[in-house]
């Protein structure tokens, strides 16, 4: 018995700790929710007369720094980066620059301080201390857009010069900065009383001013003067996630202009030079410059006789140029070299003539061309040999492969659509005779007038010139389809000859113009803030312009307009070219402006859509619809209140702990 006595307590044991493990097992407790606190700063935070360059920050927790080269600005600018360093319990910055005197120094933390355990936001700080007897408090707040489409600009600098000279954007280094978020939102702190222009500005080369054209900028041409007024605001303060405990009234220091907006644009690079050369078709020669000019190149063949050897085909800036060679010989000839003279940018930024030497070859060799072509030719025969044995229709010479014309149309035709012909080379002829456009009447085909047009393509690739694109409407007034009609197009062959020769093959297509009831009508009138004609654009979700039109009093009609959902985009066009442009700051050009109607536009068939609109209402908030904005908001960092939801699970109250 005395042998077994362990033996059974240690099972009594085993069963206690088995037991006592069944009834739950022990958590680490409460979660750390309370942000870090700075409790010592040195210098001392809105101490004046500092000389110091070291600045020490103390926590009462370990923190973490997220991001510092991007979310720490400190102003005035430092044009020698400075080092900020986080570890343990402490942020510590060393200013690298002169401190200058009697300034206002801002160190602003924005969002990127949080403890090192739960990661929970300090929320937005900023350091300050004065080189001089007093602290200046003021700010100075408002947003930078894209001047083309109205987006959010994030991360952009933004700073305020007292030089109200135009020169002093180029000149002198910004004197107060601060970055945009995530919405295109800043606020410049430590602001003196003065007068000051604001400025934006995409900083390239980090020296705080203007110095490359390729660097996005905005300006403003309004002084401004910063002040400050006592002003309350309503918080809402929330019992949980959910709930709503109270809703106060809170006093606090308003400060003003917080409504700036900055529309900010890159300006066009009119530095010119060759990209590059090619020769991606045997027939064509092809040169891509970086921007046009009014003179075109001229060419000298070296291994050729140059003389009336292309035709050219340009784009509309002139900066993308095909030279087709019109000699089968010269096409056959795979190495081409030229002399090639052209007004290019030098290192001092003027235009001088420059002559490089360029030689041309195709991507496939003529011998390898002419190797394929054989191949084709013994695959076509041994086809006719097949048919000619089992006593089928054959042919007996191989036919040329005809001229490839894209006809490009809607299966359902607007009224005011078109039918659009494309070619691979260019056209030689286009002839009429061989192009007959019918409408069918009960059972009968009625011929009917049309007008053949060239189109000049505004696409992406810019090579798709009249040379090779005509477009066909009806001849009718407006040059409409008519509603509810069918139509029929037939091309006969050799409707369409190009310069090798090569001509088109017949061909014909139907195709129905759609009723006047089946689209909207949208009307708007739009309140006129410039002297200038007006663009709308009734534009998609994705902001692919659906329709486009034109007025000089600001009533904008869209006709033919399928049932869907649309917003409205409007610039001032300036100049009357009927395309949005950019800014110029030396010209002191501000880019076009651009407003959006703030609703979605709902189009139903045959029912009008009219609204009247004041683009002035839309204020600095509203500029561009939130469903087509693409820069969203980053998600404010908060603290995930885990231990209200725990205390929830035990049904328990949480009384949250303070420091």
């Amino acid at each position: 018995m005395r042998k077994t006595l362990p033996i059974i307590v240690s099972s009594l044991v085993a069963l206690v700790l088995v037991g006592c493990a069944k009834m739950g097992q022990p958590d680490g407790g409460w979660y750390d929710e309370t942000p870090p606190h700075v409790v010592a700063t040195f210098p001392q935070e809105f101490a004046t007369g500092v000389k110091a360059k070291k600045i020490t920050l103390l926590f009462d927790e370990y923190i973490q720094l997220d991001n510092p080269t991007e979310k720490v600005v400190i102003s005035p600018p430092q044009l020698e980066a400075p080092d900020i360093k986080a570890g343990a319990n402490r942020i510590t910055v060393q200013l690298n620059d002169s401190l200058v005197p009697a300034t206002t120094y801002t160190i602003d933390f924005s969002d990127a301080i949080s403890d090192n355990n739960e990661g929970n936001p300090m929320g937005n700080y900023t350091y300050s201390f004065s080189t001089g007897g007093n602290i200046d408090t003021l700010e100075v707040a408002g947003y930078v857009v894209e001047a083309e489409n109205m987006e959010p600009v994030k991360g952009i600098l933004v700073g305020l010069h007292t030089c109200l000279d135009d020169s002093a954007f180029t000149t002198t280094p910004l004197e107060r900065v601060a970055r945009t978020d995530s919405r295109g939102r800043f606020v410049v702190r430590g602001v003196a009383p003065g007068s000051y222009r604001v400025y934006a500005l995409q900083d390239a080369d980090g020296n705080y001013m203007l110095s490359q054209k390729s660097e996005k900028l905005a300006f403003s041409h309004q002084v401004i003067e910063p002040s400050c007024k006592p002003d309350i605001r309503q918080d809402t303060l929330w019992s949980d996630s959910l709930h709503i405990g109270s809703i106060e009234r809170v006093g606090y220091t308003h400060f003003l202009p917080d409504d700036i907006v900055l529309k900010a644009f890159t300006e066009i690079q009119t530095d010119r030079y060759l990209i590059k050369s090619e020769r991606s078709m045997p027939e064509r020669l092809s040169l891509f410059y970086s921007y046009g000019h009014s003179d075109l190149p001229r060419l000298h063949g070296l291994n050729f006789d140059d003389r009336d050897a292309f035709v050219l085909e340009q784009n509309e800036m002139r900066d993308t140029l095909h030279y087709w060679l019109r000699d089968t010989l010269l096409i056959q000839q795979d190495s081409l070299q030229i002399e090639l003279t052209y007004e290019a940018t030098d290192t001092m930024g003027v235009l001088r003539s420059q002559t490089d030497t360029l030689l041309f070859m195709p991507k496939t060799p003529y011998a390898k061309r002419l190797k394929d072509l054989e191949k084709e030719r013994e695959k076509w025969e041994k086809e006719q040999e097949k048919a000619k044995k089992k006593g089928a229709k054959y042919e007996t010479e191989m036919p040329v492969a005809p001229l490839e014309v894209k006809m490009l149309m809607q299966s359902d035709m607007m009224p005011d659509g078109a039918i659009v012909f494309e070619t691979p080379t260019p056209l030689a002829l286009a002839d009429t005779t061989k192009i007959r456009l019918f409408s069918k009447q009960d059972t009968l085909l009625v011929e009917k007038a049309y007008t053949l047009t060239p189109l000049t393509c505004h696409d992406g690739d810019s090579i798709a010139t009249a040379l090779r694109r005509l477009r066909l409407r009806p001849d009718s007034a407006g040059q409409l389809w008519t509603p509810a009609t069918q139509y029929v197009l037939q091309l006969d062959s050799a409707a369409f000859t190009d310069i090798y020769g090569k001509a088109s093959k017949a061909e014909k297509k139907g195709f129905a113009v759609k009723s006047e009831e089946d689209f909207a009508t949208v009307v708007f009138h739009v309140a006129r803030l410039e002297e200038a004609p007006y663009v709308g654009q009734l534009i998609d979700s994705s902001e692919k312009m659906v329709r486009q039109t034109t007025s000089d009093t600001g009533d904008l009609t869209f006709e033919y307009v399928k049932p869907g959902d649309y917003y409205l985009r409007v610039f001032a066009d300036a100049n009357a070219n009927g395309i949005w442009d950019t800014g110029d700051y030396e010209d002191n050009r501000q880019a076009e402006s651009v407003y959006y109607y703030p609703e979605k536009i709902e189009c139903k068939a045959h029912w009008p859509f009219e609204r009247s609109w004041n683009p002035a209402d839309n204020g600095p908030t509203r500029l561009k619809p939130g469903a087509i904005t693409k820069q969203k908001a980053d998600k404010t960092r908060q603290i995930k209140s885990r231990n209200t939801q725990r205390a929830q699970k035990m049904g328990i109250q949480y009384i949250p702990k303070t420091k």
